[in-house]
């Protein structure tokens, strides 16, 4: 089971040298001395920790050296995070330092050990050592399957809980299957909407279940509806590259969406990575002088790479050359191991949580659809993998004018010049709130950016009828450089951010038809019914 975190980084360029603030230094050590101090003088008696969740139970409380344990170790936690803030270096030194303390303290908290866990011990007395016999269990389970569990993966099956919106898949080659989906009303817009989703994961995102499911919410909404769905690669898409992949499916996919639906221009949506690959699509197809799509729809999504947020601390020249060297020319990123990235960079709630539920106190944790998406990894080509992270994480080409050249064309997105919707999540940690803005300045038609609360995929699936989190509009038509300064500007509205952006879609799909009554067109007909093979496969 690989979910260790140095094996993520590769070899990094020369450790730098790295000095304290002996004013920030000093003061960690008084007020370090001074709360040690009064933890000592206190004893094993009121020792408060419990505003941590993972020492909230009573059992902590109830158990007078658990609670001291876990006193000294939050106090512990404070001191070397404050050490890594008292770092005097560059920003990237600083927040590697930051983030290599934080899995650290993470991994070190005795809620981790069945040795220093009250709770588990207590559950492990009340049942017996039941609990303790169920986790080793679970343990065994997850070596056998190669990660952690999230949910009961068991309790999910795609096409049959999930993945389940009515349609038939109408094209296929060896990058993606194109799936169209059965009209829920009996006229639709004229420009039908493809999405394009990340190929880091699966489409069924967009389609967890009936009521979470953005697919259907447009579907019902009356857009005749496309969706991306991509293979999962094995050794036979090992050498293929970023070009294939905007040349051979997403331009390829606007074009069959074009062909069946017979319209002139279409809509389109990128989430995350499928934003950046739709944007690059579009840019490529202007420098063509062809413009198919009318208005494009962007979800948490980076065109310029100038912000990336704590992913940044991953990427040097070194670990670009390391991943070059070993997949440049063919091979491939194991699902897996971006998995593990991507937890990581959250560890108390994405991997030691789980590790404390699933094999200290023997839980089966719940069923959570999300979450079994989550597990659901899917690999990428190497080729197509490192021109990525050279040309966006590392040198941030996409965003220079004629920099970056693909299929033989020098994407400019000034060059997009189309209405677009750009939505950004407020703690999204993978694309960062800013990341998301800064859309708003590489593009240069006519805008809407909306901030929606919480997080990269649960600010993204957030259907009206859950009412939940908030959602932040500017109608000033102003997007100044700073996303700091649009979101003073902005206005809260409560629940979720769909139906705005429905009614901005709404705008921008023409009038409306009768709703076809069979799928694909001319030579594209149903090869089989949605999700589809492609889905399936596994890394």
């Amino acid at each position: 089971m690989k979910q260790g975190v140095p094996d993520l980084f590769g070899p990094m360029e020369g450790l730098p040298s790295i000095q304290f603030s002996a004013e920030k230094l000093q003061a960690l050590q008084q007020q370090y001395l001074q709360e040690a101090g009064a933890l000592w003088s206190q004893g094993v008696h009121g020792v408060p920790a419990a505003s941590d969740k993972r020492f909230s139970a009573p059992a902590w409380d109830n158990n007078p050296l658990a609670s001291f344990a876990a006193a000294a170790y939050l106090l512990n936690a404070r001191t070397l995070m404050g050490m890594a803030e008292a770092v005097e270096a560059d920003d990237k030194t600083r927040a590697r330092v930051r983030f290599a303390v934080e899995q650290l303290v993470a991994a070190a908290s005795p809620s981790n050990f069945i040795a220093f866990n009250a709770e588990a011990q207590k559950l492990a007395i009340e049942t017996q050592g039941e609990s303790i016999a169920k986790g080793l269990a679970n343990l065994i389970h997850d070596l056998r399957q190669g990660h952690v569990s999230m949910t009961d993966e068991s309790l999910f099956e795609v096409g049959k809980n999930v993945a389940t919106t009515e349609g038939a898949v109408v094209y296929e080659n060896e990058l993606f299957q194109l799936i169209e989906y059965k009209p829920l009303t009996s006229k639709v817009y004229e420009r039908p909407l493809l999405l394009v989703p990340p190929c880091i994961n699966k489409f069924y995102i967009l389609d967890l279940q009936p009521g979470n499911s953005l697919i259907r919410y447009a579907v019902a909404q009356g857009h005749r509806c496309f969706v991306v769905s991509w293979r999962n690669p094995d050794e036979s898409l090992a050498k293929k590259t970023w070009d294939n992949y905007i040349e051979d499916a997403i331009i390829q996919a606007i074009s069959v969406v074009q062909e069946i639906s017979g319209a002139q221009k279409i809509n389109a949506l990128g989430f995350c990575v499928g934003g950046t690959m739709l944007g690059t699509a579009l840019a490529v197809l202007a420098a063509q002088k062809k413009k198919p799509v009318a208005s494009a729809t962007f979800l948490t999504t980076f065109l310029d790479f100038s912000d990336t947020g704590v992913l940044d601390v991953f990427i040097d020249e070194a670990f670009v050359q390391y991943r070059e060297a070993q997949m440049a020319e063919g091979g491939l990123m194991r699902g897996k191991d971006m998995a593990s990235t991507f937890s990581f960079l959250r560890p108390n709630d994405l991997v030691w949580n789980y590790v404390v539920g699933n094999y200290l106190k023997g839980q089966s944790p719940p069923p959570f659809d999300l979450l079994f998406w989550n597990s659901d990894a899917t690999n990428l080509p190497g080729p197509y993998y490192t021109w990525y992270l050279r040309n966006t994480y590392l040198e941030n080409n996409l965003v220079k004018p004629g920099k970056a050249v693909v299929c033989g064309q020098r994407v400019d997105f000034g060059k997009v010049d189309i209405p677009v919707y750009i939505y950004g999540s407020r703690e999204d940690h993978i694309v960062p709130i800013r990341g998301s803005y800064a859309n708003t300045q590489a593009l240069p038609g006519k805008k809407r950016f909306v901030m929606g609360a919480s997080g990269h995929i649960a600010g993204v699936i957030n259907p009206p009828a859950a009412n939940k989190r908030s959602h932040w509009i500017s109608n000033s038509g102003k997007f100044p450089p700073a996303a700091q300064d649009w979101i003073d500007q902005a206005t809260e509205h409560p629940g979720s951010w769909w139906p705005d952006w429905a009614s901005w879609l709404k705008a921008q799909a023409g009038k409306q038809v009768v709703a076809p009554k069979a799928y694909g067109r001319g030579k594209y007909k149903a090869i089989e019914a949605a999700p589809g093979r492609y889905v399936q496969a596994k890394a």
